[in-house]
């Protein structure tokens, strides 16, 4: 249940500030159908941004064309919008449009000459020459039809994920038959090929590599033969059809996973051997130390330990060179960097998450145990992710919140612990470097400015390439940042966006629009599409709070733990004390006229808040987990244990258990192809409700995913929640 990431820095009046407005123009309303309607109001921000191997090409998707950046800031067209129309296979299936958006799945691939682009179209792939402008299908003509494509260090091999097993073809301008090198006669053997559990709750991209010197492939064999499966219905044709999708809920087998090692050629694979408990044990990352060797990293079921393992090809003996341990839970970013001799890795042993320095032997790495060379960050901030290790240089980019708590600026540091600060601008950051360092692209936002795209020289200066000032015009409003104190003293961060003009006390109905689950922060600083959707409520006005608790992220190893063993009643205390504060603060908020709404977690949380309260006059909850015993074991259990172990922490987080106590008007939403939330959850919740004999309102969308994306049911959507907030939050017409 991955959220999507939505500060609190000084605000003027709310009644009084807009975005972009000269004096005395007045902004255009907001409708549902401008939002959604037709596309996003931001135009078509960069897509893609990749640098060539050589360093030469900067490019990116921008309106259908792909875009080459020199170093000079200038643009030109690489690739033709009509060209890269011609790289389609069709229609995709909503489940594959959603992977590639929620996954962040690469469109097309550089070669290692620089010369050569592989556009990857739903499996579908096309080989580019940009010296004589020529594509080749890759797929129709049998060479090569998959997912995944990488292409061998050396340039001569191009390896693939097809029908479930590793393929390889080598690369010419003409190209040769593919060859599966790692293959299964059963459908539930993936080899190289990420699992759904792995994709969505270990962020894994990609399950094989290629060795230093293009002779081999280390790959992730998932056997998911013991994990049960759930059955995905399509009801639109007139025979239905199901499609099975492998999905481990909490306290079901989890895939075998064994690492292997093949030659490029083919043959027969070699094993490494792990002491790790099949069928319950993960292992998120691996990839290759030089030629020869290779390190895996694993992880126990109750997320509590977090090793690394050394281990030579020949032989495929395991010797772990490192631990981490947590009592509770570690943190979830399992990312590292293992190079020239030095293990880079970011954990929250000092209770945040920090960046730690260890080395190895090179010459014989599994000889001895790593040792701790530094800490080499610390403070009361987190470290969000290393962007680049540079063992050369001796140096390592990171992001942090440093600067401020809902802030994400970039820094690098020295491997003797010297630290500065590369962004200068107050906002959120997100880099892409170049191969060699010297520049990145920098996507920078707050939370008024939509993205901005600017190419830098790294610790010199930056010039934007992309913009947009479409949303001068709408007016938006800046929401009032707010901090509360918990009942232990914890700050919360909170916004609260108010209705212009309306001062009349208990003249403004408020909505809540918490997500409150783990893994995420959305009270910071960066743009979301969010602010359309809650100016548009308060263009109605209504006022709009958004709050998070303790159990989110970005605060600490602490702040994050109180979700372990309670999804529930800390994070509905601490909403509620937002809430009452706001309501005493501003007495235009009327306390009997409050609604609730969330999507995933905040769904669930949603439907929590109107059975644990009978404050609540009407709430939407869209793609809510009502039990966690539904849920997918590798998210669930990382913070609620198993559920045969703790069943009164299961019980205490079941929404359906609590479905009697429901107060107040709900509509319930959900998208009958969700993969990720099944839907079985809502019908769970709707069977409770009858049997509780309590009123509800269903909107279900058909073939539609967890994000529930596409204009036109979006539009749908939106109407729906605006009009279930209007027709129960405002008063009757006098």
């Amino acid at each position: 249940m991955r959220a999507s990431t939505a500060l609190l820095s000084s605000c003027l009046a709310l009644t009084a500030f807009t975005v972009g407005l000269p004096a005395q123009q007045q902004p255009i309303p907001l409708t549902v159908d401008k939002i959604y309607a037709h596309g996003s109001l931001l135009g078509n921000p960069p897509g893609d941004i990749t640098w060539s191997p050589d360093g030469n090409h900067l490019s990116y998707i921008d309106s259908d064309q792909l875009i080459d950046l020199d170093p000079a800031g200038t643009t030109h067209v690489l690739i033709s919008r009509a060209k890269m129309r011609s790289f389609s296979a069709g229609r995709a299936t909503e489940q594959e449009r959603d992977h590639r958006e929620r996954y962040s799945m690469p469109d097309y691939v550089w070669a290692p000459d620089s010369q050569h682009l592989l556009f990857d179209a739903n499996g579908h792939l096309w080989l580019f020459n940009l010296k004589n402008g020529v594509g080749i299908d890759l797929g129709t003509s049998g060479m090569a039809a998959g997912t995944d494509p990488k292409f061998s260090p050396d340039g001569k091999l191009l390896a693939l994920v097809r029908r479930h097993n590793l393929a390889v073809m080598h690369f010419d301008e003409m190209g040769q038959p593919t060859r599966d090198v790692a293959e299964h006669e059963s459908p539930s053997f993936l080899n190289g090929e990420v699992s759904w559990v792995y994709a969505e709750e270990l962020d894994v991209r990609s399950d094989y590599f290629w060795s230093p010197d293009s002779k081999y492939l280390a790959y992730l064999e998932s056997d998911q033969s013991r994990v049960p499966a759930y059955p995905l219905t399509d009801w639109l044709p007139t025979h239905a059809t199901v499609s099975l999708q492998s999905y481990p809920q909490a306290g079901d087998a989890n895939p075998v996973v064994h690492v292997g090692i093949v030659k490029a050629s083919g043959g027969r694979a070699k094993w490494i051997n792990l002491p790790i408990k099949q069928g319950d044990d993960y292992i998120p990352r691996f990839g290759w130390i030089d030629a020869n060797n290779v390190w895996i990293e694993t992880l126990t079921r109750d997320h509590q330990h977090r090793a690394l393992y050394f281990a030579r090809i020949d032989s495929g003996e395991a010797v772990k060179v490192l631990d981490i341990s947590d009592d509770k839970f570690l943190d979830i970013n399992y990312d590292l960097t293992v190079r020239d001799g030095f293990i880079v890795l970011s954990n929250w042993n000092d209770g945040h998450n920090h960046i730690y320095l260890y080395s190895y032997n090179q010459s014989n790495p599994e000889s001895a145990p790593a040792t701790l060379v530094k800490q080499l960050t610390s403070g009361d901030f987190e470290v969000s992710r290393i962007v680049r290790v540079d063992p050369k240089a001796k140096l390592i980019t990171y992001l942090s919140n440093e600067d401020n708590l809902q802030d994400i600026g970039i820094w690098q540091v020295t491997f003797d612990g010297q630290r500065k600060q590369l962004s200068t601008a107050a906002g959120t950051h997100s880099p892409t470097f170049s191969p060699d360092g010297s520049r990145y692209v920098d996507d920078f936002s707050t939370r008024m400015t939509p993205p901005v795209y600017s190419l830098c020289a790294t610790g010199g200066a930056c010039k934007a390439f992309w913009e947009t000032h479409a949303l001068d015009a709408y007016g938006l409003r800046e929401p009032e940042s707010i901090t509360v104190k918990a009942h232990d003293g914890t700050s919360l961060f909170a916004t609260l966006l108010l209705p212009a003009g309306k001062t009349d006390p208990a003249s403004v109905p408020l909505i809540v629009n918490p997500y409150g689950g783990p893994g995420a922060q959305t009270v910071n600083n960066k743009w979301s599409s969010a602010l359309f959707f809650d100016e548009l409520l308060a263009e109605h006005g209504f006022a709009v709070l958004h709050a998070d608790n303790r159990g989110m992220s970005m605060r600490g190893r602490t702040f994050a733990q109180f979700a372990y063993h309670n999804f529930g009643a800390i994070q509905f205390e601490d909403q509620m004390t937002v809430i009452d504060d706001v309501l005493a603060k501003y007495p235009q908020l009327d306390p009997k006229r409050l609604g609730w709404w969330g999507w995933s977690w905040g769904g669930t949380f949603t439907l929590y808040a109107m059975s644990h309260s009978d404050r609540f006059r009407a709430g939407v909850s869209v793609a809510p987990v009502t039990d966690f015993r539904n849920y997918d074991s590798i998210y669930t259990e990382r913070y609620l244990g198993l559920p045969q172990d703790n069943p009164d922490v299961y019980n205490a987080a079941a929404d359906v258990l609590t479905a009697k106590d429901l107060h107040g008007h709900l509509l319930l939403v959900h998208g009958t192809g969700d993969d990720n939330v099944h839907m079985e959850n809502s019908i769970q919740y709707i069977q409770a409700l009858i049997e509780a004999q309590k009123p509800y309102d269903l909107q279900l969308y058909p073939r539609k995913t967890h994000s529930i994306a596409g204009a036109d049911v979006k539009t749908h959507l939106y109407t729906r929640i605006l009009a279930h907030f209007e027709q129960y939050l405002m008063p009757p017409a006098q």
